[in-house]
């Protein structure tokens, strides 16, 4: 049943297969195995996709409130366990994810190894009920009144440069100085092709990139190797800073902070597996 399930919603053996955790084969063979068991046919097969038939499409619906009265009778039992346990799935934006939500989900295996970590990095705003995470973080002001939010930290932004960069360049001191420069750009900013800077100043002072990448991280090993200046988060350069592979400049033009929250959705009994991972985060994301 959840191999069917999971075919309907993917749309066919191959995309359903990772969120099983098996190979398409053995998620065809599934459904074989279920259309043999019921006496019918529930998908019309063609070489990219899989319909529902008349009987597909009534078991489809069947069969979903099944497997979620099967998590509620199995959550029910993960609620009298004193200690975290069970799989916790999480969403956070990709850099802010990758620097400060992965290490610390982490530590939180070590103390509590019963808990089953999915960490899901994207910069897309999930729907925690229909997606099936426990929570989110979220960057910028918050825009769902349906969920609890618990304030983490600050997300900055920081611009700057390799020391070989600006020994040849110069230490641009307005943000006027940035059309005189190499500005590293994200793909993601193309469209605006500008940098958002604060200070009252005009936020089209860089009109092109020379280079762009679609990967924060990308951007930062360039910027290391003096391609040019560089805007990013905090979180992503704060060892360069600190060991001096990448100087700040025009600091006081860097964007505004914007907040970081833990959200989850509101429950009168929440499992331990949740209560105490935001627990853990909110004790040691500053230290990140």
């Amino acid at each position: 049943m959840e191999a069917f399930v999971a075919v309907v919603e993917a749309g066919n053996f191959t995309e359903a297969a990772p969120k099983l955790d098996i190979s398409a084969v053995m998620v065809g063979k599934y459904v074989r195995e279920l259309e043999e068991h019921l006496g019918a046919r529930l998908l019309e097969r063609t070489t990219r996709r899989q319909n529902l038939t008349d009987a597909g499409r009534v078991f489809y619906e069947d069969a979903k409130r099944a497997l979620e009265h099967m998590r509620i009778a199995e959550t029910s039992v993960e609620r009298l366990r004193t200690s975290p346990a069970g799989t916790l799935r999480i969403s956070a934006p990709t850099t802010f994810g990758s620097c400060v939500i992965a290490p610390l989900a982490a530590t939180f295996r070590q103390l509590y190894p019963l808990v089953r970590v999915e960490l899901e990095l994207s910069n897309r705003n999930v729907d925690l009920i229909e997606e099936g995470f426990d929570l989110a973080i979220r960057i910028g002001e918050l825009d769902d009144a349906n969920l609890i939010a618990r304030p983490l930290t600050m997300y900055r932004m920081v611009i700057c440069a390799s020391p070989g960069y600006l020994a040849q360049h110069g230490l641009p001191e307005t943000p006027q100085d940035l059309s005189t420069h190499h500005c590293l750009s994200h793909t993601l900013w193309s469209r605006r092709s500008h940098w958002k800077l604060d200070g009252g100043v005009d936020p089209n002072v860089v009109t092109e990139s020379a280079f762009t990448c679609n990967d924060g991280n990308g951007l930062r090993m360039a910027a290391i190797e003096g391609a040019g200046l560089l805007l990013q988060p905090e979180v992503l350069v704060a060892p360069d800073l600190a060991s001096g592979a990448l100087v700040q400049v025009l600091q006081a033009y860097s964007p505004k902070p914007r907040p970081v929250h833990i959200v989850y959705r509101p429950d009168l009994r929440p499992l331990p597996k949740l209560t105490r991972f935001i627990a853990h985060l909110l004790e040691h994301a500053a230290e990140r």
